[in-house]
Order: structure tokens, then sequence, then C-alpha cells
């Protein structure tokens, strides 16, 4: 008997570490899905960004005046967090060092000015990636509807 269960443990053992997850891709994959998924977003909405190397795309609406940020500010934005199909996750207006939030919105906040506002479209891996968030779904393109209040 102890036989049989050995044997049945190793098939089961085997077959649940054979199994690939069919979605799954590497990172640059996945970059390349959400670019993809970004200029159709564009196009539909007949947009024009700007795009980095990282992939994010932004849209400045309002230059603003003065300084930018930097990585070492503290800034208070007003947001509205969207996924692409519309879906608010999150707004409001917070205060912040800007090393505490994701690699987006540390790429995505000092291209604005005080009083800046734009959108930023944000690719998963530097959102919130292949883990997700509790309202955001894992490998999630974000749109950020911002407004650069003030920063020090």
């Amino acid at each position: 008997m102890k036989h049989y269960f050995f044997i049945l443990s190793l098939i089961v053992f085997v077959g649940f570490s054979s199994c690939k997850k069919e979605d799954t891709q590497t990172q640059e994959e996945q970059l390349t899905i959400d670019i993809g998924k970004i200029e159709n977003y564009l196009t539909e909405h007949d947009l024009e960004a700007n795009k980095t190397n990282s992939g994010l795309h932004y849209i400045i609406t309002n230059v603003g005046t003065g300084s930018n940020p930097t990585l070492a500010s503290n800034v208070t934005v007003q947001y509205t967090g969207k996924l692409l199909d519309g879906t608010v996750f999150d707004s409001g207006t917070a205060t912040f060092p800007l090393t505490n939030v994701i690699q987006g919105w540390q790429e995505g906040i000092p291209l604005f000015k005080k009083g800046g506002r734009g959108k930023l479209f944000i690719p998963s891996y530097i959102g919130y990636g292949a883990s997700g968030s509790s309202s955001i779904p894992a490998n999630s393109v974000l749109i950020f509807d911002i407004y650069l209040i003030s920063f020090n």
C-alpha cells in the first residue's frame, strides 16, 4: 500500500511541476504587450503622447511653472488612477516622498512643473507588475490623470 501511495504522490508531483502557465511572459515580452496596449489606446482615443525609454507614455496638457521635482522631492498631487478599460481604482490628493511610490510615478511626476497637468500611461513592470495590487489585476497598464499641486 505504501508503494502505491508513493507512486501516486510521485505522479501528482510530476504532473503539477510540469504544468506551465500559458500566459506567463518575460518582462520584455510583457513590456511589448503593454506598449502595444498603450499605443492602441492612444490611437483609439486620438491622443498623441511622448514616450520614455522605459515605455512610459505621457501627455502634458499644462506645463506648469518653475522647476521640476526630483526623486528627493516631497510632492503634493491630485490624481485619478484608471485601468485601460476606464475602471477607476484610486483617486484623491496626497503628499508623499517621490521615492515611496511606483517606478512609473518616480519617472513620470518629475516631467511636470508646479501646476502642471497631464496623463501618465504606465506599463505594468513600472507599475504593480505581475503581482498586481488589491484592486489592480496583475500585468495591468495604468493611466493616471495628474495635477502636480506643489513640491519641496
